[in-house]
């Protein structure tokens, strides 16, 4: 006899509706059966799209200081429920418990950053009489909510990356119809739960869940809709855009990032640092370590610790407080990744570790001698896997991280300023991280990247510049 599982709602305008079909939502470590889940119909995406355009008037007119109070009520609400939130993160994605606990803090911050910025949106004013025929007028600009903004969030932060859309559409007075990944959208109604008690006006959060094909496409294609802020990988990214018209969209896509590590460091100092970029929530992060390049009079040494390092990691259950690598999200995902791998061996590189799978867990993987062209090299792999190069030069290592379609954040491990300075001016990507790793992330940092990394930048202030309009006022003195 099966055990039942909780049937979640969808929450449209305020309410929790109950949906037409529902799909069953199971844990990627143990398989076992965690939720019924709603698979929204167009017409339930059009009800919830509906709601957020009826409800976009009242959120525009909301004082600031009501708005960051909402926020901040969130902020407080998830605090006292870490432990609650986190076990929801671990169970749907089998993220490790401590990694997930981690997670939580920093959305907490993530709202508590909306909630200030929320009180801080202003614009400027504009010397018009620096031009002739520009005397006797004052001239300032104002920002306003862009309205609607429809909200598709990824599997691998269900929490922080849904409350980086949804703490700057609220902050600036918007309203959102939020699609959370589908193996993780118990976090998402999670949210809207706390939204709720927090005071937040009907229709302003809907939250619809379902495929892309029915729910995304719709958010995506009604005119009702002004703006998409979407996370998740280039190619769903590029149809988005193809399909949203005049609608302001912000793209925050995949990445292979690097980190170059030049010859005077010390490597003992970084190994651990650089172990933790590569294998953190299985390398299912948009700014995982993927790829190191090693000067090298320090190659062997870097190999060698870092092996040693990676093998310390404990494998097994994400709810396990000790367990630093569990199952990735699906099992498609190991067999692609494994793929990946028996094309690299196949084609000269080295698997130094890992390369092997526990049920739907892949072991922690270290590559060496890896080409370019080969897919774990030039193509995200989303999984824990990281190459290990040898290059003569730091320029020679500039060269190879910017040989990539992508372009997020990159780190340089450095002792001597001009050499940082030229990864600074050389390096393509959106960011540049001196002495660190490229898996750094704090909430309210500007965050994006260039070519098929995205467009448009997150980090909460800067979110709100992308979820606002930008509006000219004139006076003439002169009656």
């Amino acid at each position: 006899m099966k055990t039942a599982v909780d049937k979640k709602k969808l929450y449209i305008n305020g309410e929790w509706v109950e949906a037409k079909s529902y799909t069953t939502l199971t844990s990627p470590y143990s398989g076992e059966a965690l939720a019924e889940i709603p698979a929204a119909t167009e017409e339930e995406v059009e009800q919830a799209i509906s709601a957020a355009y009826e409800a976009r008037k009242e959120m525009a007119s909301m004082p600031a200081h009501k708005r960051a109070e909402i926020l901040e009520k969130v902020a407080a609400q998830l605090q006292e429920r870490t432990e609650e939130a986190a076990r929801i993160i671990a169970l749907e994605a089998a993220k490790p418990i401590t990694t997930a606990k981690g997670e939580i803090a920093r959305t907490v911050q993530t709202y508590k950053f909306a909630a200030e910025e929320a009180k801080r949106i202003h614009g400027e004013t504009i010397p018009l009489d620096a031009a002739p025929g520009g005397e006797n007028r004052v001239a300032f600009t104002i920002r306003e909510p862009i309205g609607v903004i429809g909200a598709i969030t990824p599997f691998n932060f269900p929490m922080n990356l849904v409350a980086h859309k949804l703490g700057p559409a609220f902050a600036s007075g918007n309203t959102v119809v939020l699609k959370p990944a589908s193996q993780t959208p118990l976090s998402a109604y999670f949210i809207a739960e706390l939204f709720e008690k927090a005071g937040l006006p009907k229709g302003a959060l809907n939250v619809v869940t379902g495929s892309g094909r029915t729910v995304g496409d719709k958010i995506v294609t009604d005119p009702r809709i002004s703006m998409i802020t979407f996370t998740g990988s280039p190619e769903v990214g590029i149809g988005i855009r193809n399909k949203a018209g005049l609608k302001r969209v912000t793209l925050e896509l995949g990445s292979n990032s690097a980190v170059i590590v030049d010859e005077q460091v010390d490597v003992d100092r970084i190994i651990p640092r650089c172990v933790f970029g590569a294998f953190s929530f299985q390398g299912q992060v948009c700014i995982s370590l993927q790829r190191i390049y090693v000067h090298e009079k320090r190659y062997e040494e870097f190999v060698e610790k870092f092996i040693a390092a990676a093998k310390q990691l404990k494998v097994g259950d994400p709810l396990d407080p000790n367990t630093d690598v569990s199952a990735m999200i699906t099992p498609k995902d190991v067999d692609r990744a494994l793929a990946w791998i028996e094309e690299a061996k196949q084609g000269g590189a080295t698997v130094a570790l890992g390369g092997e799978r526990d049920g739907n867990i892949l072991l922690p993987t270290v590559i060496l001698d890896a080409t370019p062209t080969m897919k774990v090299s030039c193509q995200e792999v989303f999984a824990p896997l990281v190459l290990i190069n040898r290059v003569r030069s730091i320029e020679e290592a500039i060269e190879l991280v910017n040989d990539s379609r992508y372009g997020l954040q990159a780190g340089v491990y450095t002792d001597n300023v001009h050499i940082a300075w030229e990864a600074v001016e050389k390096l393509h990507v959106g960011g540049v991280l001196i002495n660190d790793i490229p898996t750094f992330r704090v909430d309210h940092m500007p965050y994006g990247g260039v070519k098929e990394s995205g467009i448009g930048r997150e980090g909460l202030r800067y979110a709100i510049e992308e979820m606002t309009e930008l509006k000219l006022v004139i006076f003439n003195k002169n009656k």
